[in-house]
């Protein structure tokens, strides 16, 4: 027989209620704001999609989502930002496709493993753009010309070793040409590549389509492919690498949303549920298509495998093209 007195009686009372308060308190979750950390800058496209994707958490989770610029060391700061703050649900982040490449580079040993991830949220693949009055009008056409005058063809877009870098260059490697055939001109991004294409400064701009979207609507730079299984919805007529050159080579700069690593695995359900109302909402895919941003969806586990195939793939690239460690 177990007699109770009125000492224990007391301490079990306690021990239920502390019990019960961080059940509760648990439960709760959010109830403060949230942070949602961008490792660029205000105004470009990973911004525009942080922001978006803010406003409507807000509002399936009832609590203000504070998107903060955390910009330098080409995304190192932002993504350390994310991994070092407390796995308690209120800071979470955007992490991009150099979350796969900054490690090779020796920037940081930060990879995809380091975080929570909650889902893959946006993937815009790389196009194959030459100026209008370019003589290749198919991607066979440039690849060959690339074969046949390695040196002569020059490619920008990005920094050296940035992923439009590796675009041309995991596109030339799987062909068996050498990725250096295509000499690669540093350019403050996208946007500078392209103009400098327009006045004839380049040859090739391997650029997602809605970079180069105004151009090409505008009657400048023809995009001879896309590096995707599949054809694009904002120009279905360009065709997949794979379908005109035989290249299975497929990259996209690619966008997801992240918490650190240790996120109790209530709140990643609780999160997880929430973006993917976010993801299906007329809002957010009106929003990503006016914009041209190719809307795509990979939860948790499957976003994992995701980073660490995009990931693998680029050190391949980055090791053929001499920028990894």
């Amino acid at each position: 027989m177990i007699t109770i007195t009125r000492r224990h009686a007391v301490s079990l009372f306690a021990g239920l209620a502390a019990t019960t308060a961080a059940g509760g308190a648990q439960a709760a979750w959010p109830e403060r704001p949230i942070t949602l950390i961008v490792p660029w800058g205000a105004g470009g496209g990973t911004d525009a999609t942080a922001r978006i994707i803010g406003s409507l958490l807000e509002k399936e989770l009832k609590q203000p989502v504070n998107v903060v610029n955390r910009t330098g060391g080409s995304g190192v700061v932002g993504h350390q930002a994310i991994a070092s703050a407390a796995p308690d649900g209120y800071t979470i982040g955007i992490a991009t496709v150099e979350i796969g490449m900054m490690h090779w580079q020796g920037l940081t040993e930060l990879k995809g493993s380091s975080y929570t991830p909650i889902a893959l949220v946006n993937a815009d693949p790389a196009g194959l753009q030459v100026r209008a009055d370019a003589p290749y009008k198919t991607a066979k056409d440039l690849v060959e010309a690339i074969k046949a005058n390695p040196g002569k063809l020059k490619s920008s877009g990005t920094g050296q070793g940035g992923i439009w870098h590796l675009a041309i260059a995991g596109m030339l490697k799987s062909l068996q040409i050498d990725p250096a055939a295509s000499p690669w001109v540093p350019s403050n991004g996208a946007a500078p590549g392209l103009q400098d294409l327009v006045a004839g400064g380049v040859e090739i701009v391997p650029c997602s389509l809605p970079e180069a979207r105004s151009l090409i609507d505008a009657g400048k730079v023809r995009s001879l492919a896309i590096m995707d299984e599949k054809p694009s919805a904002l120009y279905p007529n360009v065709p997949t690498l794979k379908a005109a050159t035989g290249s299975d080579w497929t990259l996209a700069a690619w966008r997801g949303i992240v918490a650190p690593k240790g996120l109790p695995a209530d709140i990643r359900g609780r999160l997880l549920a929430a973006l993917e109302k976010v993801h299906k909402s007329a809002e957010f895919n009106d929003f990503m298509k006016q914009r041209g941003y190719g809307v795509t969806w990979a939860p948790a586990d499957e976003f994992a495998r995701f980073m660490e195939k995009s990931s693998s793939d680029l050190g391949a690239v980055m090791k053929a093209v001499g920028i990894a460690k």
